[in-house]
């Protein structure tokens, strides 16, 4: 009898361990330090999904530390993206009352995500600044970061504005992202637009493939729906000199 109840808490340390699984359609996603459901939004069936701040704390002192961590619903069943197309619905929305006071409704993709969420790229929104009507806050509207010795405030004292830019976005509207994966490139449109919004000449991550994520970070209720990862080749242009890729 003295060793039930440590046969219980271990049990029940067991399976707070394992990740929460969702169902949308035809695709199951794997919460990773967030939480989640499928709701019914504007008339159709979204994932909806916020960080959880017990498994990742937050801390406005630690902003370096504390934010642009693995917290994100995988989508499995795809473990080896490397070049492609990944474009989702997304649908940003502010919580109420706000935990923090600088939130932006970060909202985006994360991919070439390690198995053990140690390495992956990313490309995100910050939709409250979009259509700022100040020029500098608006430069801050999209995101690359790699995970985990390049995040957003490294990125932004090394190398001011070159993993960063504008997009013609909002919250509390949908928006279409597509990213297109080249190599060691990557390539952002913005609700099937012609032309790109924003270009990662190099990205910096090791990890080379892996898994597709839905991200949202601090503040943010995040709603997304029609995912598509199209995988394909690298894509390699030829020139007089040598082979490079696109």
């Amino acid at each position: 009898m003295r060793k039930f109840p440590i046969i219980l808490v271990l049990a029940l340390i067991s399976m707070s361990s394992i990740a929460q699984k969702l169902k949308l359609k035809n695709q199951e996603f794997e919460l990773h330090n967030v939480t989640g459901e499928i709701v019914k939004f504007q008339g159709k069936k979204a994932l909806r999904i916020e960080r959880d701040l017990n498994a990742i704390p937050f801390d406005s002192i630690r902003l370096e530390a504390t934010v642009d961590e693995p917290h994100y619903a995988r989508l499995l069943g795809l473990e080896d993206f490397e070049n492609g197309t990944i474009e989702v619905k997304m649908y940003s929305q502010l919580q109420d009352p706000a935990p923090y006071s600088g939130i932006a409704g970060f909202i985006g993709i994360y991919f070439r995500i390690e198995n053990d969420d140690s390495n992956f790229e990313s490309i995100y929104l910050r939709p409250k600044v979009g259509r700022s009507d100040n020029q500098l806050r608006r430069n801050h509207t999209v995101q690359y970061f790699s995970y985990p010795n390049h995040k957003f405030d490294t990125l932004r004292k090394t190398a001011p504005f070159r993993y960063e830019g504008s997009a013609p976005v909002a919250l509390n509207e949908w928006i279409k992202m597509r990213i297109e994966v080249n190599g060691e490139r990557a390539e952002l449109f913005i609700n099937d637009m012609k032309y790109s919004s924003f270009i990662v000449d190099q990205m910096l991550g090791t990890s080379k493939k892996g898994f597709v994520g839905l991200y949202v970070d601090i503040g943010t209720i995040g709603y997304f729906r029609d995912l598509k990862v199209t995988k394909r080749a690298l894509q390699v242009k030829k020139t007089n000199e040598k082979e490079t890729a696109i």
